[in-house]
């Protein structure tokens, strides 16, 4: 059991599940970076989706297996993962905690896995690369102009970046009335009453204050507020509503590496992503329920993507996943492996990156205890016959 699954916050309970860290987030955070943090877009019925549709499985027990000890090990892209979880790109981490995508892509490290980094992370692709040892991931979104896009490839190439993931459900902003109403808008609406709810958490303001990590690192150098008013206009200038399948094979053209397509949430649409574009891989996730409201839930949509593109090319489910016996789910409904981004940015509010290594081993360990209950030896035996439907 490492230290960081050691970690007790000062509460009466100690913190067992991402549900605790969680609510142990919640009350450490104002409430206008939480509603950015863990809302969803409008009503938020896709978000609730996402969890939900994991009771529509049910795992199914063998006994008496002889098995001691579940393998975790994955291979995504010719490289060994120790877990079959990744850290998804998600965007201004450094909201949550000032350590942002630097801590988290540590403790990623440390459990044998890796970090995506977001194009509007709190840390720049360079800080994060000369700040660790593996070749975590860089996700993409395909803004702007050819120049733009051919500008952060060139920084993520140079920075050791192996593996491109290019986000492609987000031609327009999702509306997240939660975020608005607390006033986290674009940019931000501070009120007397918003700036007293951040104040009463000394330890998270102090931090924001002290380390400025509220910008959008790799899209400007700007620090502090103007910095993050500076961050969110370019975003909103370079967003792409006319966005097509020629500009991300176009950014393919311009890649020698691992490629993989996120967003995807229909068949045909893997299939084009692999078979035209040569996408490597597909994630398929619904943006965790922050874009299309009333978009399928992803868990829902993994099965026929994995029969689609299953063994041709990496499959990878993000959104929704909360628990060990989530990631085993969705292997066996296909995935190779999952992202988290809540749960991950869950821990890091709460302990930094001490709180992402937290996470990340309390799912391993759940992971762990569920595949021996089922009688697996390994993630890499599941399939769907490990699976029974709840209402068959």
């Amino acid at each position: 059991m490492s230290p960081a699954f050691q970690y007790r916050l000062r509460t009466p309970a100690p913190l067992v599940s991402v549900e605790d860290y969680r609510h142990a987030a919640r009350r450490a955070l104002p409430s206008m970076v939480w509603a950015y943090l863990d809302g969803g877009a409008e009503d938020e019925r896709t978000l609730r989706a996402n969890r939900a549709s994991f009771t529509n499985w049910h795992l199914r027990q063998r006994v008496l297996s002889g098995h001691a000890c579940a393998d975790l090990a994955v291979t995504i892209d010719r490289q060994r993962l120790d877990l079959p979880v990744l850290l998804a790109p998600t965007g201004l981490t450094g909201l949550a905690h000032w350590s942002g995508e630097l801590a988290a892509a540590q403790a990623a490290e440390q459990a044998g896995t890796r970090l995506t980094l977001s194009t509007a992370s709190s840390y720049s692709i360079e800080e994060v690369a000369a700040g660790t040892s593996n070749d975590h991931w860089f996700q993409l979104y395909p803004w702007g102009d050819g120049p733009f896009s051919d500008s952060m490839l060139s920084r993520a190439r140079d920075a050791g970046y192996r593996t491109l993931v290019v986000t492609v459900d987000v031609p327009v902003q999702g509306n997240r009335t939660g975020e608005r109403r607390t006033g986290m808008g674009h940019p931000p609406i501070l009120t007397p009453r918003r700036m007293a709810d951040a104040a009463i958490r000394p330890a998270w303001w102090y931090g924001l204050l002290r380390h400025q990590r509220m910008t959008m690192r790799s899209l400007t150098h700007i620090t502090g507020a103007r910095g993050a008013v500076e961050s969110v206009s370019i975003q909103n200038r370079r967003i792409r509503p006319d966005l097509s399948w020629r500009d991300v094979a176009s950014l393919r053209e311009r890649w020698n590496g691992p490629f993989i397509v996120k967003g995807v949430l229909e068949p045909d649409d893997a299939v084009h992503a692999v078979d035209d574009v040569g996408a490597t891989g597909v994630v398929v996730s619904n943006h965790g329920g922050r874009q299309l409201n009333g978009a399928i839930a992803s868990v829902d949509a993994l099965p026929d993507i994995a029969d689609a593109v299953g063994g041709r090319a990496t499959v990878l489910l993000d959104s929704g996943v909360r628990t060990g016996s989530d990631v085993i789910t969705a292997l066996a409904l296909g995935a190779d492996a999952v992202m988290i981004g809540r749960p991950y940015v869950y821990g890091l509010a709460v302990a930094g990156g001490a709180g992402v290594g937290a996470v990340l081993d309390i799912l391993a360990a759940e992971m762990r205890s569920t595949l021996t209950l089922m009688g697996v030896a390994r993630v890499a035996d599941l399939d769907r016959d490990h699976l029974r439907r709840a209402d068959a």
